[in-house]
């Protein structure tokens, strides 16, 4: 990892170097989708922690103590506990592979009275205060002392976060030239089930599978990434991690749609293929013919066609409840009447970036997927309001609508959209013939919990200004939004106070 240059920092959350990966938001859509959910979330993740003032004096900073600022990117050497660059924060595994000159100071070296210092290592304490930091500063509480690293390594404080292992990072380069594989040892403490190797090859992969202790049977999750894995590799990984149920294969461009035939398991749950340039319509029918109990299928090919959407089983029609299909160009109107008869049962959808969809398709979908709670129609410029009267009609039960880059919607659309009574989140990013009238529509709907009208050129203040009419609402995204004043977000803060308004 990189260290800061010119005194500047990164914050600790950034994607590349925080090595966690904050779990998808429980609205029914994943990260496969590059148009949904606002900058929201991630402020919040990247603010302070609200911590009780409880700290005793025992806790003050301390110049003797090798304790890094909380905002020092961390690497993986900061998770894993291994040696890492100068400069970079350190989080050991046990006191043997501590840095050099950074021993974890015991509870009796801390400052304080004892009762002070009793206070500050009891573990009934610690396990209700520690749930209140982010998951970059816990690795950096982890140095404090041997009793806090002990509470911090309990697997309850990791649930749903997902180390990113960057190939170079897996190797430590001993004195001789020889390269080791680091110790994972920290990260089976703390019962990692899911990880992101990133850039790794298929003997990287053996290595993890060898020197990973849960690799059997413990890891339920793998993403790889930009990876240079083979079908052999995909074969012996699925074969000798017998608990993977999720599979991730992003950028992988050297495994082929024969190493699918050969390496699917039917155990497998959830699969995501994206920006892997040799699958096409036989890798959906490895899928569909491998995959029974198949429940969520996230993918990104651009060589799929309308004749792989009817290979799915009879089976797969009860069980997958999930499917994004993002920038399938190939897909037309032809290819969604296969799904809709397939996969019936289907409660998300995305068809983003599926450019020739149209009006029609979106009224199969309407008639046929009346379970549907998400639905995704970013990037298909072929939509237009008729589309929308259709979900109006009849997707009674839908909770979240993607219209991002939709620029044939206009405000006869929103008035569809203002009759659905189940709608929460709306995210209308770059709509560009929405204006204020339309917005008026929307000013009557109660159950609106988010509202996304980024890049909207049209929306005037005094339009929008209107939107304090939404008392419920939690999320209001006006990034790039000329209308949106400092004037205008001052009197939102006024009369949306628990609203969170993202400039």
């Amino acid at each position: 990892m990189s260290n800061p240059r010119n005194g500047d920092t990164k914050p600790p959350c950034l994607p590349r170097n925080g090595l966690v990966k904050i779990p998808t938001q429980p609205n029914g859509l994943g990260s496969a989708s590059i148009t949904k959910g606002t900058p929201a979330v991630k402020n919040r993740l990247c603010q302070p922690s609200s911590v009780p003032a409880i700290l005793s004096p025992a806790l003050a900073p301390r110049s003797d103590l090798p304790v890094p600022s909380l905002a020092s990117p961390l690497s993986l050497a900061a998770l894993a506990g291994v040696s890492s660059p100068p400069g970079t924060s350190l989080v050991a595994l046990n006191s043997s592979e501590a840095a050099p000159g950074s021993e974890h100071p015991s509870p009796e070296r801390l400052p304080g009275s004892p009762s002070e210092r009793q206070l500050v290592v009891d573990e009934k304490i610690l396990n209700r205060l520690f749930w209140y930091f982010s998951a970059c500063e816990k690795c950096v509480l982890a140095q404090v002392c041997k009793a806090w690293r002990r509470v911090l390594y309990q697997p309850k404080f990791w649930v749903g976060l997902t180390p990113v292992l960057h190939t170079k990072e897996l190797y430590n380069v001993l004195p001789g030239g020889e390269k080791e594989f680091v110790s994972l040892q920290g990260f089976a403490v703390r019962g990692f089930d899911g990880f992101c190797l990133v850039g790794v090859s298929d003997l990287d992969i053996c290595e993890f599978i060898d020197n990973y202790p849960l690799s059997k049977k413990g890891v339920k999750s793998m993403s790889l990434k930009r990876s240079t894995i083979t079908d052999a590799g995909l074969e012996v990984m699925l074969e000798q991690m017998q608990g993977v149920v999720r599979l991730e294969l992003s950028g992988c461009n050297d495994f082929t749609e024969a190493g699918l035939w050969s390496s699917l398991n039917a155990r497998i749950t959830a699969l995501s293929v994206s920006d892997c340039i040799n699958v096409a319509d036989d890798a959906i029918a490895a899928i569909s013919q491998l995959l029974p109990n198949l429940a969520e299928l996230n993918l990104q090919a651009y060589h799929v066609t309308d004749t792989a959407l009817a290979y799915f089983t009879a089976k797969q029609g009860y069980t997958t409840h999930t499917l994004r299909l993002n920038s399938c160009w190939e897909i037309t109107n032809h290819g969604v009447v296969n799904m809709v008869h397939s996969l019936p049962n289907l409660s998300v959808l995305s068809l983003s970036g599926c450019s020739k969809v149209t009006d029609d398709g979106v009224e199969l979908v309407a008639e046929n997927l009346r379970k549907l709670r998400s639905l995704d129609l970013s990037w298909c410029p072929r939509i237009t309001d008729m589309a929308l009267e259709y979900i109006a009609c009849d997707l009674h039960k839908l909770e979240e609508l993607v219209l991002d880059r939709c620029v044939r919607i206009t405000d006869t659309g929103l008035s569809y959209l203002s009759t659905m009574s189940s709608l929460r989140s709306l995210y209308l990013r770059w709509c560009c013939q929405v204006q204020d009238f339309g917005l008026k529509h929307l000013l009557g709907m109660g159950s609106l919990r988010l509202l996304s009208l980024a890049g909207c050129p049209l929306l005037t203040t005094t339009g929008l200004s209107g939107l304090v009419q939404l008392q419920d609402l939690e999320e209001l995204e006006l990034t790039n939004c000329p209308g949106a004043t400092p004037e205008l977000f001052k009197y939102f803060s006024q009369h949306l106070p628990c609203c969170m308004v993202i400039e």
